[in-house]
């Protein structure tokens, strides 16, 4: 069984692979020697999405691989699928890609590379009143699932300055929901802002009248983010 790794030349998301689930063998005719690439359809995905496009992956790994993707729409997931090995390799943030190492049996799951940086923002509602971090007492704020990316930075955002969430005794409800939920929160007026990755941060503020009141990259040292 010959193990691969995939390395991305660029540095939100790094590069996990399940060290168990990938093998290129021309005896394994089961698998069809099958490679299932997990990643997101937003821009800080766009790696991946590139790389199918182009034959990358095809051409790196030879014609003998059989390339497979699976979309999802936060990292948990995509790491839920690694440990059930439904997915080979996948493209998340550096959140759950910590969390999906330090959780994987034996550390069965590898970070290779970094991909990407950068992609997300804060966008508020256009009839809600958050300028500064203590107007978000008292806020509904949505993010993907729990435990991704932009879920971690919210709370450490909140807890950095002296707020709580409602499950915590705060006062700030935290909503963790698909994005396109997200929207149609933001469309009936149900949340006052949204910590979203590209596109949806950019859609929420073109097509929703919403207001950008930060690029997450501005509230990292140097502006880099974790990954």
């Amino acid at each position: 069984m010959k193990t691969l790794a995939l390395i991305a030349t660029s540095i939100v998301g790094v590069i996990l692979l399940s060290v168990v689930g990938i093998s290129l063998s021309s005896n394994d005719e089961s698998n069809q020697n099958k490679i299932r690439i997990a990643y997101f359809p937003n821009i800080g995905h766009a790696v991946p999405i590139v790389g199918m496009e182009k034959g990358f992956f095809e051409k790196n790994l030879g014609e003998q691989a059989h390339i497979e993707t699976r979309v999802f729409d936060s990292g948990p997931q995509a790491i839920e699928s690694l440990f059930a090995n439904s997915v080979d390799l996948a493209y998340v943030g550096p959140g759950p890609a910590i969390n999906g190492f330090l959780n994987s049996e034996n550390h069965n799951i590898k970070i290779l590379a970094g991909s990407a940086s950068g992609g997300a923002s804060f966008i508020v509602h256009p009839e809600s009143e958050i300028i500064l971090a203590s107007d978000f007492t008292g806020k509904k704020i949505a993010a993907p699932q729990i435990g991704n990316t932009q879920d971690v930075s919210l709370r450490y955002y909140l807890s950095e300055n002296g707020l709580k969430t409602a499950d915590k005794g705060g006062s700030v409800i935290v909503y963790n929901i698909p994005n396109p939920d997200i929207y149609t929160l933001f469309v009936k007026g149900e949340i006052d802002g949204a910590w979203v990755a590209e596109p949806w941060a950019t859609i929420l503020e073109t097509e929703l009248n919403g207001q950008r009141l930060f690029f997450e990259e501005e509230l990292w040292p140097n502006q880099e983010f974790a990954s």
